[in-house]
């Protein structure tokens, strides 16, 4: 076999390595960025449940208590004072669910949307996100704060839900380039006569 016929018959095996190489930089980015709104949108929304709570039961960490039910269930509810066994888990639990949000939040690209478009992703997320934990889950694997918040509670965490995937995005810069149609081609002649070489230049230059 020749060379040039052994590097035709390791093209093939060389394609998925490259694949691999090209997919792999596209998911971290995206990990990267949902920690990051996940993160904001946690600490946005744990704030509104435990002003709401503190409003409503007069406990700001009871609502925050109650999504530990995932583990301690149903005790979890009525644990109103701060506690590892309780606070610490219920947000960690919070924290984990916000980032898994964010993630799908992030796929959806808000970072190369306008404003109105970033909002429309947002909203619809945390919407998702409510219609998810309580209409589809079962209620030990809802976040269980409503009984603490209210109603009104439970709207303002959601909201506060989507204004931190909101505000922790940030728009991908935009780069201008010279269009393909206005390059011209101009010949340059070189020092040695007979020969002439022809190169692409912008109309700027």
């Amino acid at each position: 076999m020749t060379a040039g016929q052994q590097r035709v018959a390791q093209r093939p095996a060389d394609q998925p390595a490259t694949e691999d190489q090209h997919a792999q930089p596209r998911l971290a980015p995206l990990l990267v960025r949902a920690w990051r709104s996940g993160s904001v949108a946690s600490v946005l929304s744990t704030f509104a449940v435990s002003v709401c709570s503190r409003c409503r039961s007069g406990r700001a960490a009871a609502g925050t208590n109650a999504a530990s039910q995932w583990i301690w269930y149903p005790e979890a509810r009525a644990a109103a004072r701060v506690s590892l066994k309780f606070t610490a888990v219920g947000y960690a639990i919070h924290h984990a669910s916000s980032v898994f949000w964010a993630t799908g939040y992030e796929a959806l690209r808000p970072q190369h949307a306008r404003l109105p478009g970033r909002v429309a992703r947002a909203a619809g997320i945390a919407a998702l996100a409510y219609v998810v934990d309580y209409h589809v889950v079962p209620r030990r694997l809802s976040p269980g704060f409503e009984h603490s918040i209210g109603a009104v509670g439970l709207w303002s965490a959601y909201a506060a839900f989507a204004i931190g995937l909101l505000a922790a995005t940030r728009p991908a810069t935009r780069t201008t380039s010279v269009p393909a149609s206005r390059l011209i081609a101009r010949p340059v002649r070189l020092r040695h006569p007979g020969r002439t070489a022809t190169t692409v230049r912008s109309p700027g230059h």
